[in-house]
């Protein structure tokens, strides 16, 4: 918080960035200048956390609306991170930045909690998988829960307990294919088929996943779990979330800060039984306990959301046209890549509501803006 410029935070309304303002505010003799950014599909809006949390702490709080509407920010984001950066999370990161900047110039984050107390969902369902691969033969697993996991229907309407197809083929592999297969935006057997027999030639034996379970197989660690969540801090967290950051941020000069990463923090974190970091379906166990002299159980304990962007429901709805146009695009279809005719059908399943290919269709997209703006499209 040293600063010789005004300061403030982001603020979700999540433990991380609430806890964040929380304890700034401990410290601070003015009130806290907050911002955060909702959505206009009720499901991912977090903005009522956040005034919950503002007014707790009475912080001065701004918060404002991404919406589709917004889409033609795209072309901003492709320029400002000069490579097809696929999280579709950049958009309000950098709307949220640009609120920041009305009236701060520092802002204070709360990521890199997830990544250092095992937060995400996906550290959490690891951590149980990797005990069902402690009770039963990689034989096994490999043959009957692979050859289920191929057979299971892709269920993306279903309610979460039914979508077993995920957690079955992760569990017919090793801990770290599995955790690679959770991580992927596009599991391998889609990219196998969206590829044409071409660049399938051409990538061989390469998988994307290789320097992920690379990190998670040379990772110091004592469990499953500690190679997570390495692997997050290594790969994960720089590569995505402060990229992220750090790119929407300095696009509007604004400076951010990210206190939890304090390397003291990070190495106590490091130190903790796995118990301390996951109880049941609890992650952050110890983080959370410490807050609760701060922060309600409503805030502390509601199921983890994340900054989630809406794209399923934008690209069904107001951006159905770009889902269309994703298949038809010139600038893909020229690569030689990928099989058009089959991104057709992906775009179609998930514009009608067959299945969720929004994190597929989004990279594409970010793919084909990319080749537009270096003049790659015609």
């Amino acid at each position: 918080m040293v600063a010789d410029v005004p300061l403030g935070a982001f603020l979700s309304g999540g433990v991380d960035s609430s806890s964040v303002v929380a304890l700034m505010a401990e410290a601070s003799r003015a009130p806290v200048k907050t911002c955060s950014i909702g959505f206009d599909v009720a499901s991912v809006d977090e903005t009522a956390y956040a005034a919950q949390v503002a007014e707790l702490f009475g912080t001065d709080h701004v918060a404002r609306q991404v919406s589709a509407d917004q889409f033609g920010a795209i072309d901003a984001l492709v320029t400002m991170f000069d490579e097809p950066f696929a999280d579709a999370s950049a958009l309000p990161t950098w709307r949220v930045c640009q609120v920041a900047r009305e009236s701060v110039t520092v802002a204070l984050s709360g990521d890199g909690a997830d990544e250092a107390f095992a937060g995400y969902r996906r550290q959490v369902f690891h951590a149980r998988e990797e005990q069902v691969r402690g009770l039963l033969p990689a034989g096994f697993r490999r043959s009957v829960l692979g050859a289920l996991g191929n057979a299971y229907p892709k269920a993306d309407w279903a309610p979460r307990p039914l979508r077993a197809k995920a957690t079955l083929l992760a569990l017919a592999g090793t801990g770290a294919e599995g955790y690679a297969r959770g991580l992927s935006v596009v599991p391998p057997e889609l990219r196998a088929a969206l590829y044409t027999p071409e660049l399938a030639r051409q990538l061989g034996d390469y998988r994307a996943e290789q320097p992920l379970l690379a990190l998670m197989d040379s990772a110091p660690a004592r469990s499953g779990l500690d190679r997570a969540q390495y692997a997050d801090l290594r790969f994960w967290l720089p590569g995505d979330i402060l990229t992220k950051v750090d790119r929407t941020s300095m696009a509007v000069s604004l400076e951010a800060r990210e206190p939890l990463l304090d390397h003291r923090l990070i190495e106590f974190a490091a130190s903790l039984p796995e118990r301390m970091r996951v109880r049941g379906r609890q992650g952050k166990w110890l983080l959370k306990k410490a807050m609760r002299r701060y922060l309600p159980d409503d805030i502390l304990y509601r199921p983890k959301q994340g900054f989630v962007t809406p794209i399923a429901e934008w690209l069904r709805g107001p951006l159905a046209g770009e889902t269309r146009a994703i298949a038809a695009s010139a600038a893909l279809a020229r690569t030689g890549w990928f099989d058009t005719a089959h991104l057709a059908r992906l775009a179609e399943a998930h514009r009608t509501g067959r299945a969720d290919h929004s994190r597929l269709l989004w990279q594409l997209l970010m793919l084909d803006r990319s080749f537009v703006r270096l003049g790659l499209a015609s």
